[in-house]
């Protein structure tokens, strides 16, 4: 793949099952895509600005669950992100590392993992479009880790760069190594894993006002 690619999920048969799924055992030589990832229509990869629709979806959506879950909390905590891996045991230390990178990187979110239920799942397979983050819109989403692509490409970059789309950034293939959110761009030579300073203040600024305008849009709603 020359690019990481992100698509928004259309379907919203998107029955993640977090609290109780099975984790498959297959491996990525023997594995096809799994059964469990939910269906999608494929869309064209997004490239530079033209993904932000899509990446702003899945970010809102994500952001929406967060919301829901610290209103059942009598004094809301630091804005914490969960998120579940254990249908992508193949990337179990990658996902930690990106994890790790991200909250290493900024202040206003974290990044927890959980074997329970979760604000998004990882998952993992064979897709010859690549690695990509989904979302039905409704509050669930995954990001989807390709066998292939994540031997061509250095395999924490393109964790860290899909989970950069969970904390709200866009795609930008044309820019440098130097930014986490040029995904494939720059080539596969590239195995820069973290975000710059520009990406860095974005994700703080979409966290600081982000959460209360998710709440108070959650609250209207009922």
């Amino acid at each position: 793949m020359s690019q990481f690619r992100t698509r928004r999920l259309l379907s919203l048969a998107l029955g993640l099952g977090l609290a109780s799924a099975a984790l498959g055992t297959a491996s990525p030589a023997s594995a096809g895509t799994p059964t469990e990832v939910p269906a999608r229509t494929a869309t064209a990869g997004y490239v530079g600005s033209a993904g932000e629709t899509g990446n702003k979806a899945f970010f809102d959506a994500v952001l929406k669950s967060v919301a829901k879950r610290q209103t059942a909390q009598a004094t809301p905590l630091a804005v914490t992100v969960y998120y579940n891996a254990t249908r992508a045991p193949s990337f179990r230390s990658q996902i930690s590392s990106a994890a790790s990178i991200w909250n290493s990187s900024v202040s206003n979110v974290k990044l927890q993992a959980t074997s329970g239920g979760a604000d998004f799942a990882f998952y993992e397979g064979n897709d010859p479009r690549g690695s990509y983050a989904s979302t039905d819109g409704h509050g669930s989403g995954y990001i989807f880790l390709d066998y292939a692509q994540n031997r061509q490409y250095d395999s924490i970059r393109v964790t860290a760069h899909e989970t950069g789309h969970v904390l709200g950034l866009p795609d930008h293939y044309s820019g440098p190594c130097s930014e986490l959110m040029s995904g494939g761009g720059p080539g596969p030579s590239c195995t820069n894993r973290y975000p710059d300073a520009t990406e860095r203040s974005r994700v703080n600024q979409l966290w600081a006002n982000g959460l209360a305008k998710a709440l108070a849009e959650v609250n209207a709603t009922g």
